[in-house]
């Protein structure tokens, strides 16, 4: 089956390629998919997007036009992907709809720790000489609560990992995870975890009723100090809300690995460009905001897992077969990664 890669990074291509063995025919292109390069889809049955595609109501006409039939999304989310259009132009929508949730769990505690120990502050301060600790001071996190908002996968690893670092957990989901609860999460609503929690953690998918889930009202609950951390979605937080929080000093740490607007930013190199979306460079000048490029996933278990499944969803629907990757519009909102 021949199937273009699109916003194809070399380690796409290493990955994929070595899943695929040959089976079906891989075009990669750098080019991100939008309405204006859906063009260069045309003749082919199958495209394999990333999550800095964007696969519009106009894009997906522009694809079924030329003859694509598949959507083989290289993640888990979908939110980039107008599911009933691409239902009514009979496009078949698969994704990848489980791979290492342990790679985003540790990345969260990754940035967990350098907040609250100030590992970034650390490491450039004893690259110039500077071996002060003034400015430094920490917390243990043993004995503190973080409150996890969503528990499935990703958020079961997650409180796994805090509960080993003596964390008191609390949780917030549609259904409770008995996994969780054996570690002895405690489910609350989210306005009495926002409440309680040292730190919070974001763990859901975008769907329109998680859009802008932290917004000012609910930023204002958290005690004065804490910690937010965001491997999820960027749109889970309101911007705005978020920098008027920083700026108030309410908050006391931000990490964010997604950003609400990162589709002009991430995945590309513009160091040598002129960022002009002012929200985003006004969150790089907090000395208490740590922000990455939506790095959580990228381990080798991960992207190991993406491309096998990736290479099995072509597989079936090539021979016609279905499985549980398929994304329908009424599944919109149940799954949590």
């Amino acid at each position: 089956m021949r199937c273009l890669v699109t916003s194809a990074r070399p380690y796409d291509q290493q990955f994929l390629n070595a899943a695929n063995d040959g089976r079906h025919e891989l075009v990669f292109v750098d080019t991100v998919l939008n309405a204006d390069t859906a063009f260069i889809a045309q003749g082919y049955p199958a495209v394999c997007p990333f999550v800095d595609d964007t696969l519009d109501e106009q894009t997906l006409k522009t694809l079924a036009a030329g003859g694509t039939q598949l959507l083989a999304l290289r993640s888990t989310g979908f939110n980039h992907v107008d599911i009933p259009a691409a239902e009514c132009l009979r496009i078949t929508v698969m994704r990848v709809r489980d791979y290492s949730p342990h790679a985003v769990a540790e990345f969260a505690v990754g940035l967990m720790l350098t907040l609250n120990r100030h590992l970034h502050k650390a490491y450039n301060r004893v690259r110039e000489g500077n071996f002060l600790l003034d400015g430094l001071l920490g917390f243990d996190m043993h004995g503190k609560t973080v409150g996890i908002v969503g528990t499935g996968k990703i958020g079961a690893a997650l409180a796994s990992i805090l509960h080993g670092m003596g964390c008191r957990l609390l949780g917030f989901d549609a259904v409770a995870n008995p996994a969780c609860q054996e570690l002895g999460m405690q489910y609350v609503a989210l306005e009495n975890l926002l409440r309680q929690s040292r730190i919070v953690s974001l763990h859901l998918p975008l769907v329109p009723d998680t859009r802008h889930l932290m917004n000012s009202e609910r930023l204002a609950l958290m005690p004065r100090g804490a910690m937010l951390i965001n491997t999820s979605r960027g749109a889970l937080i309101d911007t705005s809300a978020l920098i008027a929080a920083l700026k108030s000093r309410h908050l006391g740490a931000v990490g964010l690995d997604v950003y609400e607007e990162e589709a002009e930013l991430y995945f590309h190199n513009l160091c040598d460009d002129i960022i002009c979306d002012d929200s985003f460079e006004r969150l790089l000048t907090f000395p208490n905001v740590v922000v990455t490029g939506h790095q959580a996933f990228f381990t080798a278990e991960a992207l190991h897992t993406i491309a096998n499944t990736t290479i099995t969803n072509l597989d079936d629907f090539a021979a016609g077969r279905e499985n549980g990757n398929i994304v329908r519009a009424p599944t919109l909102g149940v799954p949590h990664p």
